[in-house]
């Protein structure tokens, strides 16, 4: 015991700031990769590769297998090498979200607060009677990121946001039924757009199945862009919103209302750390439906 305690003074005598820093930003780093990863595949495959480095050190050490020990020492490399093949989709949605949180603090452009404002009260006008008559919807508005590319997969409308266009829209066997409206400045820009599917395994946790391509859709959105979408459940009726790779279901249309305005108040008259931004982006706990 003596014999730990001095070897464990001996170390804290050798520990400099520079130190602690050192191990500070190489703990701050790996907790962001971890951040990053969570809830997606790619956490799968982490803990497999973990696994996988962990029995082969393990079987290397006990028993003697010098042909085993010789593939082992050269396929590690390899694997290292293999790492950002694996995982580039969410090396390349961490990159984003990177360059985005920059161009939330850069971006000066003044909004048009009474054109916003109409427009999410179509769009809550519209969502609220869809949900009563269970005809499903995507509706996707978009902030800073460009759309341009799944707009360009839709046919184009660039029309005035109605609640009695978008019932036209999504009313069932139409033909732009299927897909997300996509809207633009205070314009439904097109509709039945392609939208990514999400690779998280998020939806896959709930105990309900009522959360099909919509739903994947529009968390796959808001993990490929800062963009809101909005989903209304074709089985249930039930209304959900989705921004950062989180959803919050079960929603009405008054809170549905706020938080759309809290989303697109200006930075001037948001708080800095806006309590719905903190738990679209993780730093409150998940709350799926709550």
């Amino acid at each position: 015991m003596n014999e730990f305690l001095n070897n464990l003074f001996f170390i804290f005598q050798r520990v400099s700031w520079l130190s602690a820093l050192d191990i500070l930003l190489v703990s701050l780093i790996f907790f962001g990769l971890l951040y990053s990863l969570r809830d997606t595949q790619a956490m799968v495959l982490l803990r497999g590769m973990i696994l996988l480095v962990m029995f082969i050190l393990l079987l290397t050490s006990l028993v003697e297998l010098p042909a085993f020990s010789w593939l082992a020492q050269n396929s590690l490399p390899a694997l290292i090498l293999a790492i950002p093949v694996i995982f580039a989709p969410e090396i390349r949605r961490t990159l984003e979200r990177l360059g985005r949180a920059g161009t939330l603090w850069t971006s000066s452009a003044k909004p048009d607060m009474p054109r916003i404002e109409q427009t999410i009260h179509s769009v809550v006008g519209a969502a609220a009677r869809l949900s009563a008559r269970q005809h499903g919807a995507l509706i996707v508005m978009q902030r800073l990121d460009n759309l341009d590319e799944y707009i360009q997969t839709g046919v184009q409308l660039n029309a005035g946001v109605t609640p009695e266009l978008l019932l036209q829209v999504f009313y069932p066997n139409t033909p732009l039924h299927d897909g997300a409206v996509i809207i633009v400045g205070g314009k439904i820009a097109a509709a039945a757009c392609v939208m990514p599917l999400s690779a998280s395994g998020v939806l896959n946790r709930t105990p309900e199945r009522q959360m099909g391509l919509r739903h994947r859709a529009a968390l796959g959105t808001s993990e490929a862009s800062d963009a809101i979408a909005i989903v209304v459940s074709e089985e249930s009726g039930a209304i959900a919103i989705a921004h950062a790779g989180r959803m919050l279901r079960r929603l009405d249309a008054d809170r549905l209302e706020n938080i759309l305005k809290a989303f697109f108040r200006p930075e001037s008259e948001n708080e800095k750390w806006n309590p719905l931004e903190r738990l679209f982006r993780g730093v409150f706990p998940n709350r799926q439906g709550k």
